[in-house]
């Protein structure tokens, strides 16, 4: 393309100090160093850690460095490449992905886990691996969120940091397998591996509780019960696979002894997609003695869990799971490939579609619970 090479001006929401809204700045975006490339991003959706991390950003959450840009669950094109990437050609359509897979390391090696670690340090520092970001604006060095920064019209990732997907696929919709479906979708099917005939709670109907519903339901489960505290969200559970939805707050009585009176002794399979260590807690004593296992898929980093050590003793499993277990790479293009053959929806979770400078509108409908996800098209 004829910006190969040259510093890119285009537009781009920045998030100069924490608890502020966002700012549409003209950003400059440099050409990709080598083993990196530049996206035309051209739709990117609000997840609800991209709030937490600007308006939450001491709670629960380990401090990132401001000015940066936000954004980690899109889509686009590449437009050029750096020296010594050979997998990425100009044109191709791709995600980036805020967890790497270099397909090299004894992790991606592995089958028991996809926490690749190439890069980890200087994305989770908001850089590239040479420890500066290919995004500026006003002679200032701005940030990258987890590398990838979405919120922004082009932007630079390592090439261990993206997947091509085919040409086909639509961009407004298969930009939310950038986070929140696979992770929810994955908690259920990969790090779960929920049984045919089973009983399943999902905890939390945001977009990673609905993905797990999802993906409860594609396992074959028997009874899918969806929990949250927001009953307009039933109804998208109900669509997406749940069999009854339950809210805590209609109960006197602690959620998990409801969940265990409803199936006589606990559920075989909970999924906790909120991220909040009582919720965590909660949801894996509703899981049934002798075999129950409780997936966290909600995200915190600094928090503790309190867990009675009974619970695990009399046969309950409690394990975590990054990105849904998925191997970013080479797995997230095969879920892709699942939503063009039907076998998995997206269109359901997408509630609002706005332009880049309404952003902070995304942010307000998505903490107020009137959204599921909202597609930004960023051009």
């Amino acid at each position: 393309m004829s910006t190969a090479g040259k510093v890119i001006k285009c537009k781009a929401a920045v998030a100069w100090e924490p608890g502020k809204p966002l700012s549409i700045e003209d950003v400059e975006v440099s050409p990709p160093k080598a083993n990196e490339v530049r996206i035309k991003v051209f739709a990117t959706s609000v997840c609800y850690t991209d709030w937490e991390y600007l308006y939450e950003s001491e709670k629960g959450k380990k401090f990132r460095p401001f000015p940066l840009v936000l954004g980690h669950e899109a889509a686009g094109i590449v437009e050029s490449v750096g020296s010594g990437v050979t997998k990425f050609s100009p044109g191709d359509q791709v995600i980036p992905l805020f967890l790497p897979q270099c397909q090299e390391c004894d992790r991606c090696r592995s089958p028991k886990t996809n926490h690749c670690r190439k890069n980890w340090e200087h994305m989770q520092g908001g850089v590239m691996a040479d420890g500066t970001s290919r995004i500026s604006c006003q002679g200032q060095q701005i940030y990258q969120f987890l590398g990838v920064s979405t919120f922004s019209q082009y932007t630079v990732v390592p090439d261990t940091s993206l997947t091509k997907i085919r040409n086909d696929a639509p961009l407004e919709k298969v930009c939310l397998l950038g986070c929140g479906v696979s992770t929810g979708y994955g908690a259920a099917m990969k790090t779960g591996k929920v049984e045919k005939d089973s009983t399943c709670a999902v905890f939390g109907l945001g977009a990673v509780g609905l993905a797990a519903v999802m993906g409860c339901k594609a396992a074959g489960a028997r009874r899918i019960i969806g929990i949250d505290i927001n009953p307009d969200k039933f109804g998208k559970a109900m669509t997406l696979g749940a069999t009854e939805c339950v809210n805590p707050d209609d109960h006197t009585k602690p959620i998990q002894e409801v969940v265990v009176e409803l199936t006589n002794g606990g559920v075989d399979f909970a999924l906790e997609c909120v991220g909040y260590p009582k919720v965590m807690r909660d949801a894996l004593e509703s899981t049934t003695e002798a075999w129950g296992l409780c997936v966290i898929a909600g995200w915190t980093e600094a928090e503790t869990m309190c867990v009675p050590v009974e619970k695990l003793l009399m046969g309950r499993t409690l394990t975590g799971t990054y990105f849904g277990g998925w191997k970013s790479v080479q797995d997230i293009p095969k879920l892709v490939d699942e939503y063009m053959n039907l076998n998995l929806k997206l269109d359901e979770f997408i509630t609002h579609k706005l332009p880049l400078r309404q952003i902070n509108d995304a942010f307000d409908l998505l903490n107020s619970g009137a959204s599921i996800r909202t597609v930004i098209n960023l051009w």
